[in-house]
C-alpha cells in the first residue's frame, strides 16, 4: 500500500469521550469558569492564583484520564500512513495512545513556562504555585496559549497541512480560529474527512463548498468515526 501523508486536526470532541470537560461543553464555560476568568492574559494579570488553581485542577484531571479508542485508532493509522496530529487539546492523550508526531496548537497542560520568556518551557506534572520561578526569575505559568495570544505552532501546522495528501478533522466544530483556518491551506483537489457527532451543513461560500465532492462527512462520535475512517482507508485497527 502506498503510504499517504495525513494531517489530522483534533478538537474537544475527542477528549470529551475520555471524560475531559472543555469550554465547548457548556456555552463557553469550563467547570463553571468563563474563558475571561481563567484563559486570557488579562485574567492572569488580575488574579494569577485563580488561574493557577484552575489549571492545576485541569492537570490532575488530564493525568487521570485515559486515551479512548479514537486516540488509539489515530495512533494505529501510523502503521499504514505518515500521520501528523495537530490538536487543539492541551492534554497528552494522543501521545499516550502512541501517536509519534503531535503538534499542540494551544499548548500543553503538562508543561509550564516563564511568564516573561515563552521559550523557557519545562515539563511538569505537579501543581504550579505562586513563587515558583523560571530560571530567568519570572513567575511560572501554565504552558497554555490563552485567548488573545499568538499561536506559536501555527506556521509549522500550516506547512504540514499544505504538504499532506489527506486531511482528517476529528471532534471539532471548526469554529475556533486560527485552527479552523488551517483547512484553507489544504490543497483543494485532495480528500477531506470530517468526523464529529454534529457536522454543520456546508453552506455556499464556505471554504469546503468548493471541494464538497472531496469531503466525506462521518457524523459520529470520535470513537465510532475514527473506526469507520480506518476501514475507509483500509487500515483496520486491532482494537
Amino acid at each position: 500500500m502506498h503510504r499517504k501523508r495525513i494531517a489530522v486536526l483534533t478538537g474537544a470532541g475527542i477528549s470529551a469521550e475520555s471524560g475531559l470537560k472543555t469550554f465547548r461543553d457548556n456555552d463557553g464555560l469550563w467547570n463553571g469558569f468563563s474563558i475571561y476568568e481563567v484563559a486570557t492574559p488579562e485574567a492572569w494579570a488580575q488574579n494569577p492564583q485563580r488561574v493557577l488553581d484552575f489549571y492545576n485542577a485541569r492537570r490532575k484531571e488530564a493525568i487521570k484520564a485515559a486515551p479512548n479508542s479514537a486516540h488509539l485508532g489515530l495512533a494505529a493509522l501510523e502503521r499504514c500512513h505518515e500521520v501528523c496530529v495537530i490538536t487543539q487539546n492541551v492534554d497528552d492523550l494522543h501521545e499516550r495512545a502512541g501517536s509519534h508526531s503531535v503538534i499542540h496548537l494551544h499548548g500543553e497542560l503538562l508543561k509550564m513556562r516563564s511568564s516573561l520568556d515563552p521559550d523557557l518551557i519545562y515539563n511538569y506534572e505537579d501543581d504550579i504555585r505562586m513563587g515558583d520561578l523560571a530560571t530567568d526569575g519570572a513567575q511560572l505559568r501554565p504552558h497554555i496559549v490563552w485567548f488573545g495570544e499568538e499561536v506559536p505552532m501555527l506556521m509549522q501546522a500550516m506547512k504540514i497541512v499544505q504538504s499532506s495528501d489527506i486531511m482528517v478533522v476529528v471532534g471539532t466544530s471548526l469554529q475556533v480560529y486560527p485552527a479552523a483556518g488551517l483547512l484553507d491551506f489544504f490543497p483543494s483537489e485532495r480528500p477531506i474527512y470530517l468526523i464529529d457527532k454534529s457536522i454543520p451543513l456546508i453552506s455556499p461560500g464556505h471554504r469546503l463548498a468548493d471541494t464538497q465532492s472531496l469531503v466525506t462527512c462521518i457524523e459520529q462520535p470520535a470513537t465510532t468515526g475514527v473506526d469507520l475512517l480506518l476501514k475507509r482507508l483500509n487500515c483496520q485497527s486491532d482494537l
